[in-house]
């Protein structure tokens, strides 16, 4: 059997957790949990995952690839760029469990990775690949001239017979106007063939509309399979010209959730794993509700290895 490759672009920060005077590190982001989630459940011969970023020389960067990589992520594509450094990002938790959230990421290395000496000889690469994966936080993080540079390396993918794969993840702090948001957003859309979108997130986008008409709207994009994701609540998939399916999530008592953190992330990986390993639309929803129902049982975005659904 050929082994397939997908690669996973993103950026991945410093993460420091502080709950009243400990203080705690660890990594973060949203592509990266996918990434690990896909690895993990997947056969690594039929299908190798790789994850596309810069970092910096420094020895949290060291760690954050010495990490990836005893997940079964490969890192041949990760910059090490001498004059910048991982973005990182503070949670501080009140008496309460309510949590707050700040960043340093203005300079950070993913920022810049496709504007390197290295960029065209990875895009090149990049644009073989059977399937590339990517956020919107990963268009975010872009300059407008980055971006463009990306649009051209996934339009190259599709035209070589690759998939591209697109979880809407809008953030709009990351954004200097919700225009800039809703243009790079179309034409990301339009060379995605798999979507995962979130109500909320396309609630902030494009105004508050049901499932039905944002499936609609983003198959009249040109997006072939699109999975909305509704946390507790059943998924709808869509496959062009098919009924869509509704698929239960996994019911769970109050008390048995214990951190939501990555929690659509890893249900993309779940769905992801089945699907491209060939198994139905249908199998891969039921995966990704698994994955996501046993990640939120544990505390941090990526849980031990030993907790994985079998």
């Amino acid at each position: 059997m050929t082994q397939k490759k997908i690669a996973v672009i993103g950026e991945c920060m410093i993460e420091l957790s502080q709950k009243n005077s400990d203080l705690s590190r660890g990594f973060g982001g949203d592509t990266l949990n996918t990434a690990v989630y896909i690895a993990r459940q997947v056969d690594a011969a039929q299908l190798s995952v790789e994850y596309v970023t810069a970092l910096g020389i420094d020895s949290f960067s060291s760690d954050m690839i010495d990490a990836w990589q005893r997940e079964s992520v490969n890192t041949s594509l990760v910059q090490r760029l001498d004059n910048k450094l991982p973005g990182l990002y503070v949670i501080e938790t009140d008496a309460q469990g309510e949590r707050t959230f700040w960043y340093w990421r203005n300079d950070a290395a993913a920022r810049f990775w496709l504007d390197t000496e290295r960029a065209e000889e990875i895009c090149q690469q990049l644009a073989h690949f059977d399937y590339l994966y990517l956020s919107g936080i990963s268009l975010a993080i872009l300059s407008p001239e980055s971006r463009k540079k990306l649009m051209a390396l996934l339009t190259a993918c599709r035209k070589n017979g690759g998939k591209i794969i697109f979880d809407n993840n809008y953030r709009p702090r990351l954004w200097s106007a919700k225009e800039h948001a809703q243009a790079a957003y179309r034409e990301m859309l339009q060379v995605t063939d798999i979507a995962f979108l979130t109500l909320d997130d396309e609630t902030l986008l494009w105004g508050e509309a049901d499932a039905e008409t944002v499936i609609e709207r983003t198959h009249a994009s040109g997006v072939s399979e699109v999975i909305i994701k509704r946390g507790a609540d059943a998924c709808v998939v869509s496959l062009e010209g098919q009924p869509p399916l509704v698929v239960p999530a996994v019911k769970l008592s109050a008390s048995s959730v214990v951190d939501t953190t990555a929690a659509g992330d890893s249900f993309s990986a779940g769905y992801i794993a089945v699907r491209l390993s060939g198994g139905n639309a249908l199998d891969a929803a039921k995966r990704g509700h698994l994955t996501a129902s046993t990640v939120i049982q544990h505390r941090g975005a990526i849980i031990p290895r030993e907790a994985m659904p079998d």
